[in-house]
């Protein structure tokens, strides 16, 4: 088709309203034919199916292209919207704005055909049109022209990257990241898709700052992002919103369990060792909280508060884990400052107090050292977890009066004992970079004049963070004065063999995570646990193994050379009171007394549930709940093999079935197994839309607390409930 075929029958009257000859309509053909031969637009044309009938022909030479292979194809196969637009405009599909008929005016799209939006080279058009109608009325197709702005258009989207992207590690900052979530969420919404949000800071990041100098911190940055560009792929976009703070977007994912298998990835990788120069390398690690839209939040502002909420959750329960968001979770920092303020007040009140943990050596059960561990008995939060309040000590001053009290109450408690048994005490990386920390170590020794060779003081790896030289001289100075220093959680994080090199120990002790999996066949931890045996052994040092809890475990770390165990096979964590009453027998051994073979925990719950059986929703308790089952109360006359659905509120409904029934008390096994919360708990993998909920009736909104009974979504049920409910208490 030609440009004078095309505009032929067009009106005499022109766009000014002015009549013109009997000639001039050649003459507006030969100018549009002028226009096109100088390139400086291109006439362009489509019929009423959205396929290209007209093009300039140097607008396909420029693309390379014949005429053969783009004529007749559709617009929307040819050209793509930019939701990027430095400019810009609407995010809407092409497809959508062509539907709609109206008028297109400057409308920046990509050339598409053939080409992916990683390509190098790209091409960008603008679109004007009009579309034409027949005299019935009836739409007939687009008029228009295009112009090649590639130019100017890279141009505009290298100056939005920096004005939109981080200078430091080249991921996108607050502002793009912000515009980012908006544009998917509303999009989202009329897609009827999920979205999720991770939100994680680094942690101990500002001690990094602060001990190795802001060039280092910037070091640590960029290898963060590197490392999550690593682990998150093309799942999702990552941006850095300024200081530590980092975001993902991961659109089309609302698989908890997947979501946590990506957020435990994170934390394993960005908490390993980064090397800063100078043969330092500093140690963090991360936390990460997760929201998902729409359950968690339908606009921008909701689901940011939810993902916020939920990494606060996440460095409240001990750091370096992952929190999904739920309902009840309270504002990070007013639960922060309260808790340190109870904890200064529990601090100078007297409230917290040391238990301890016997080590015993493997061949006769005797006790060689005790590990202080401090507790605290709140009273209105009841025992509040030292991964709790340990790390809210270290940020603030408070982590060097706590500890320079349980070095002091250690070896004051130590003195009642027999001399041959040590007392072991955890310290601080913060603690130990303290300047005044040997002089305390010094001070306390002499006040109560325990024996330093029976203070043995255990420090992690994160001590080396820092000062080399200072590190250095503090261990001098520590060995001089004749305390015992053991390397705690070996085998975990990045643990070094330069650490045993350059570090004076006498001990190792074993993390627990390889006990947890020695007995298990496809696991090598019990061939780590011999290989740090032997490792130890050859240095002459010794080695703990902490976390034993099962015979099979004990069986298993004897015949693989450990010489002292310590777990809760032979006793807990014990007060003063109850050390002194096992040693007035005389000899202190402990008979390992347990379980013949280890088991994941099974949690022991009392939480009130409901529960679907053809369109009845039962009231009952659910008693003890695993990944793979539960054992519920409260329903009497449900037959072996019945299926049932559990409605555990808050969206989540797991089907399962009826294994074994006695009286009001069933157990039933989970078809799909539930999945870690992060927080010790476990959740469904999914839940129920809101979307489904929406077209029930229910208005379009985050998923609140509580139970959606079926027949919101379903109808009123029918017929007589099969089973009886009966009333369940606490105890």
């Amino acid at each position: 088709m030609s440009v004078r075929s095309l505009f032929q029958g067009i009106s005499s009257r022109g766009d000014a309203g002015g009549i013109i000859g009997p000639h001039d309509g050649a003459r507006r053909i030969e100018v549009l034919e002028d226009v096109e031969q100088a390139g400086i637009n291109w006439v362009w044309a489509s019929d009423a199916e959205g396929r290209l009938i007209y093009l300039t022909r140097g607008a396909s030479e420029k693309l390379s292209l014949g005429a053969e292979d783009i004529m007749g194809k559709s617009l929307v196969d040819l050209f793509e919207i930019d939701p990027d637009n430095p400019d810009g405009g609407t995010a809407r599909p092409l497809n959508f704005q062509l539907k709609a008929h109206n008028r297109l005016h400057d409308l920046v799209v990509r050339f598409a055909l053939g080409k992916s939006r990683h390509d190098v080279k790209q091409v960008w058009w603008s679109l004007t049109a009009l579309p034409k109608f027949d005299k019935a009325g009836t739409f007939c197709g687009y008029r228009g022209h295009a112009k090649d702005i590639t130019v100017e258009y890279e141009r505009k989207l290298v100056d939005t990257k920096l004005a939109e992207f981080d200078s430091l590690t080249g991921l996108a900052n607050r502002h793009y990241m912000n515009k980012r979530i908006e544009n998917i969420l509303a999009a989202y919404r009329t897609a009827k898709r999920s979205c999720a949000l991770m939100m994680l800071d680094l942690d101990k990041f500002k001690y990094v700052n602060d001990t190795m100098g802001h060039p280092a911190g910037d070091a640590v940055l960029i290898q963060a992002a590197e490392r999550l560009r690593a682990v998150v792929g093309d799942r999702g976009e990552i941006g850095r919103l300024g200081g530590d703070e980092f975001q993902i977007i991961l659109p089309d994912i609302d698989d908890r369990g997947t979501l946590g298998e990506l957020a435990e990835k994170i934390i394993k990788i960005v908490s390993q060792p980064y090397p800063v120069g100078d043969e330092k390398r500093a140690v963090i690690g991360t936390s990460v909280g997760i929201a998902i839209a729409p359950y968690d939040g339908v606009e921008k502002e909701e689901l940011v508060k939810a993902s916020d909420l939920a990494l606060y959750s996440a460095k409240n329960g001990g750091r370096g884990q992952f929190r999904f968001y739920h309902a009840d979770l309270r504002d990070e920092e007013e639960e922060r400052q309260a808790l340190i303020d109870d904890l200064r007040e529990a601090l100078k009140k007297g409230e917290l107090e040391l238990h301890y943990q016997p080590v015993v050596r493997a061949n006769d059960n005797t006790v060689v050292c005790l590990e202080a561990l401090m507790r605290w008995q709140h009273e209105e939060r009841g025992s509040v977890s030292p991964g709790v309040f340990i790390p809210v000590a270290e940020e603030s001053d408070l982590i060097i009066q706590m500890g320079e009290w349980a070095l002091r109450q250690a070896c004051e408690h130590a003195l009642a004992w027999p001399a041959t048994v040590r007392v072991a005490v955890n310290v601080s990386a913060v603690q130990f970079v303290h300047k005044a920390f040997p002089e305390t170590i010094a001070n306390v020794l002499a006040q109560t004049g325990l024996d330093p060779d029976r203070l043995e003081l255990e420090l992690t790896e994160s001590v080396f963070l820092g000062d080399t030289d200072a590190t250095e001289e503090t261990f001098k100075i520590l060995k001089r004065l004749g305390v015992r220093l053991a390397l705690d959680d070996f085998g975990t994080g990045y643990s070094s063999l330069s650490y045993l090199r350059s570090a004076p120990f006498d001990k190792i002790k074993v993390d627990r995570s390889f006990v947890d999996s020695c007995t298990e066949q496809e696991k090598n931890s019990a061939k780590i646990i011999a290989a740090i045996v032997g490792l130890s052994n050859a240095l002459g040092m010794e080695t703990t193994v902490e976390g034993v809890e099962a015979f099979d475990q004990l069986k298993v770390v004897r015949e693989k050379g450990a010489k002292l165990i310590q777990g809760w096979l032979y006793a807990k964590a014990m007060p003063q009171e109850q050390v002194l009453e096992r040693i007035q027998s005389g000899a202190f051994i402990i008979e390992p007394e347990g379980p013949d073979t280890h088991r994941r925990e099974r949690r022991s719950v009392f939480r009130r549930i409901g529960v679907i059986h053809d369109d009845h929703h039962y009231r009952a308790v659910m008693r003890d709940l695993s990944t793979t089952g539960a054992r519920i109360e409260g329903l009497v006359g449900v037959p072996s093999g019945t299926p049932l659905v559990l409605d555990l509120g808050a969206g989540q409904l797991v089907v399962c079935e009826v294994i074994r029934s006695k009286e009001a008390m069933i157990a039933v096994e989970f078809e799909t197994p539930l999945v870690s919360d992060g927080a010790g708990g476990l959740v469904t993998r999914h839940r129920v839309s809101p979307y489904a909920l929406a077209a029930a009736g229910m208005p379009l909104t985050a998923l609140p607390e509580g139970r959606y009974p079926m027949e919101r979504m379903h109808g009123v049920p029918t017929g007589k409930p099969q089973f009886i409910e009966v009333q369940v208490g606490q105890g």
